[in-house]
């Protein structure tokens, strides 16, 4: 194991949370893939007045996830996508099927992305990196409306 060269670190931050906005998000996806939802959130946190705090989505599913991503270069989102259809294929034998044969590996992709995310605030501004993007990820083949729950917890304007 190797040793960093130096650290840094910015002043330490302390606020009262004195605000919990929640809110319910609705999205209409077109099949399998990637929704960019980074413009959507950061709206939701403005009008929560977020000023420093936690961003938390949740999705209401069992069949679709969320991710934060590269948003740079769209052959990652493609490379990712081959890299779930190869780990949870439709043919692998699967014993649940009612829903249809995309049902069970979208229930196999969502265990191994995850439901929740946290996306921290500061200054009014999501601290996302200059390269990464909030996604949801549809994993069934047809149409979904699916509900994210958005909540801040923090301080806020």
């Amino acid at each position: 194991m190797t040793s960093p060269k130096s650290f840094s670190r910015a002043p330490l931050s302390t606020v009262s949370a004195n605000a919990i906005v929640s809110s319910l998000l609705e999205v209409q996806t077109s099949g399998p893939g990637f929704v960019d939802l980074t413009a959507e959130i950061a709206r939701f946190a403005r009008d929560a007045g977020a000023i420093e705090g936690m961003v938390t989505l949740f999705i209401r599913h069992t069949s679709a996830s969320l991710t934060i991503q590269e948003n740079a270069d769209p052959s990652v989102l493609g490379d990712l996508t081959t890299a779930l259809d190869r780990l949870a294929p439709e043919n692998a034998g699967w014993s649940h099927d009612t829903e249809g044969p995309d049902d069970m590996p979208a229930h196999v992709k969502t265990m191994l992305t995850t439901t929740s995310l946290q996306v921290p605030v500061m200054k009014g501004e999501l601290m996302l990196g200059t390269w990464q993007a909030i996604y949801l990820i549809e994993h069934r083949l047809r149409p979904h409306r699916r509900e994210i729950v958005l909540q801040f917890i923090g301080a806020s304007a």
